[in-house]
């Protein structure tokens, strides 16, 4: 894979990876809370057969650098807007998971125009109570003892009992971990802070650009029923539902995941050159 690139963006500085054939069309991979740009490693040699894909790391994720709190979606999506003015991207298709996936939906109620296509992975749109409860918790021990305090119960959200006994996964498990407990609090908080103020669900029937919905069976953060419902209230949507996968689907279960991308990729190809 290529080089780390960093891109300086005055308020911070985003660190971002470009792979693929040089005149494929552009495809943008956004990470999830706690994680960065090495999440899609089992996607990228699919993607890259088809695509040009600029992979960043969220502020205050990965290497990129990590502004003081709190962050807002409006903030993470003009973020990929300044990467993609920086590069000469006009338009891309877009894949965002958990944080990712709610920042796509920023992008494509504000900014459609940018956004040729969304596929929104393990995300919600809206933070009800029983959702909002599990933030300050989270905040205050990351900031009282550090990411690793965090590290355990998240990957025990993230992923199924099955898959963490398995041992055949323990390497994946252990870079998830290693993601988590790298990534500075500051960060953490400030992304947090989006998901305690998500309020997307009632404009989801105003997106304009060709979405898909992506989410594991087992997702207790972004149940299949909430995602299915926010296809259903999203003009054209449809939603696919990844078997035998927890939170981080395109992980747990790669093969299903990237069937179903991969073809909904290829759908949008299809329209665009007809």
């Amino acid at each position: 894979m290529s080089d780390i690139i960093h891109m300086d963006m005055g308020s911070v500085q985003l660190a971002y990876t470009i792979d693929g054939p040089q005149h494929a069309p552009w495809l943008v991979l956004s990470n999830s809370l706690a994680t960065h740009r090495d999440m899609w490693d089992l996607q990228m040699a699919d993607l890259t057969k088809t695509h040009r894909v600029l992979r960043y790391d969220t502020r205050g994720h990965g290497q990129s650098s990590a502004p003081p709190a709190p962050y807002t979606f409006d903030l993470l999506a003009g973020d990929v807007l300044g990467l993609m003015d920086g590069l000469d991207i006009g338009s891309a298709d877009f894949v965002g998971l958990s944080l990712g996936g709610m920042t796509g939906l920023a992008l494509a109620l504000k900014h459609p125009d940018r956004i040729k296509s969304l596929a929104c992975c393990d995300a919600r749109a809206d933070a009800p109570e029983i959702y909002q409860q599990i933030w300050p918790a989270n905040i205050a021990k990351a900031q009282k003892d550090g990411m690793e305090a965090v590290a355990s119960p998240t990957l025990e959200r993230w992923f199924t009992g099955a898959y963490r006994d398995d041992p055949l996964n323990a390497e994946h498990l252990k870079r998830v971990r290693d993601m988590i407990v790298t990534t500075a609090v500051d960060g953490y908080v400030g992304a947090a802070a989006c998901l305690l103020n998500l309020d997307m669900l009632e404009d989801l029937g105003t997106i304009t650009v060709p979405t898909i919905y992506i989410g594991g069976t087992h997702d207790p953060a972004a149940p299949a029923d909430v995602m299915r419902h926010m296809a259903e209230v999203t003009k054209g949507a449809r939603f696919e539902e990844i078997a035998d996968a927890a939170h981080l689907s395109n992980i747990e279960n790669p093969a299903a995941f990237n069937r179903v991308l991969t073809r909904w990729l290829g759908e949008r190809t299809l329209v665009a050159s007809q």
